[in-house]
């Protein structure tokens, strides 16, 4: 589904009937217009989950909720940017799984990283999709047996188009090449959505990404989907291997979208975010939103949430380690 459908969809959303808790009467916040920060361009995984929250939250608060694009190294800027803010609230995050991992490549690197993730606190997480492998529908490449046959007869020809160096695009495409035994020239895009116009338009020949971006242009017909980086078939592309049926059992990448706050940010107020990210998440027309884009929501609570991430981002750092050797 591409953003205007998608913007379309989400701007149908009802004034729902949320509850207001006790947690909610503790605050004046909110009492100015809400800021969520995406670090990726239009269209990409992470603002395909910010607008539905915003526009719900908008209802829910009383005040005006906008989604703001900071791009710019793999999510990184616009994570600095949130923690620049003042920590009341009015800016947050809202994430790609990459943004757990980057500090580390930067470390891996030689660099200071321009934020910690020490210093945001989770709030919950929106989506939860593995990454399919995709190339045009004109591709010589009808499956992932033929992409890999041809890349090791021409190491480092073949391209592939990223949301950014070292974010999740980047970390899951040399999780496959290291499986493989091949090499595929990496080419960063600023965002999801230029690396698929970059993909459409010819100048590159792969890329993977969330399947709410891809399944658009895969009904179609314009491009073809050869693997899934899931665990298991994605109901949107039942006829699409895992990696681990075609024999890449280690091959398992899950773009995450999740919500953040600044650590700093005073506990009623996170209280009041999380109970209302809690009903936002579970009403039905939200559900309906994200399904129907081809990326059901995969809620989890503050406590989950950041037992998740602990988890998740300890399984990413071989890959980190690897491409900050290779780099």
């Amino acid at each position: 589904m591409d953003r205007r459908s998608f913007m379309h969809l989400a701007a149908g959303i009802p004034l729902m009937s949320f509850s207001i808790t006790g947690a909610f009467a503790e605050t004046q916040w909110p009492s100015q217009l809400i800021t969520i920060v995406v670090g990726v361009a239009p269209g990409g995984q992470a603002d395909i989950a910010a607008r539905p929250v915003a526009l719900a939250l908008q209802k829910l608060l009383g005040q005006t909720v906008i989604v703001e694009n900071r791009t710019g190294a793999g999510g990184a800027l616009g994570a600095a940017y949130v923690l620049r803010s003042n920590p009341d609230g009015y800016y947050m995050l809202m994430a790609l799984s990459a943004a757990v991992v980057l500090p580390e490549a930067e470390r891996v690197a030689g660099r200071k990283p321009p934020y910690e993730m020490a210093d945001f606190s989770p709030v919950a997480r929106v989506l939860a999709d593995p990454n399919l492998l995709a190339v045009p529908a004109n591709s010589p490449y009808k499956s992932i047996k033929d992409l890999v046959e041809d890349a090791k007869k021409r190491p480092g020809e073949i391209s592939y188009a990223s949301s950014g160096v070292l974010g999740g695009v980047h970390i899951c495409m040399e999780m496959f090449c290291e499986a493989a035994g091949i090499k595929l020239l990496h080419v960063p895009y600023r965002g999801g959505s230029p690396a698929l116009t970059g993909l459409m338009g010819g100048d590159v020949a792969v890329t993977a990404l969330g399947a709410a971006p891809l399944k658009v242009y895969s009904d179609g017909g314009q491009l073809r989907v050869l693997a899934t980086f899931g665990a298991e078939r994605h109901p949107a592309f039942p006829d699409t291997p895992t990696f681990k049926e075609l024999g890449y059992n280690d091959v398992v990448f899950y773009a995450w979208v999740g919500l953040f706050v600044p650590k700093d940010v005073p506990g009623p107020v996170k209280t009041r975010l999380r109970d209302a990210m809690r009903s936002v998440m579970n009403d039905p027309e939200i559900i309906a939103i994200y399904t129907k884009a081809g990326s059901p929501p995969a809620y989890l609570d503050t406590p989950e949430f950041t037992a998740y991430i602990a988890e998740d981002s300890a399984r990413l750092m071989k890959t980190v380690q690897t491409i900050g050797k290779a780099g």
